[in-house]
């Protein structure tokens, strides 16, 4: 697992966490910034994926 991989994972996480916090207190603005973080996790973790992938046959 690489940083990328990590750090996207986190940053899902956390936005999973902010949009229901956004539930939560009734603020539309809190849950689109959750949303928007998740989509920015996802796509940093596909990355990773993507580098490990590109590393991993390298090696064969």
């Amino acid at each position: 697992m690489n940083t990328d991989q990590v750090k996207g994972t986190l940053k899902d996480a956390a936005g999973k966490v902010q949009e229901n916090f956004g539930e939560l207190i009734d603020s539309p603005e809190q849950e689109a910034k959750g949303i928007a973080k998740q989509v920015e996790g996802t796509a940093q973790k596909k990355v990773g994926d993507l580098k490990e992938a590109i590393h991993d046959a390298s090696e064969k």
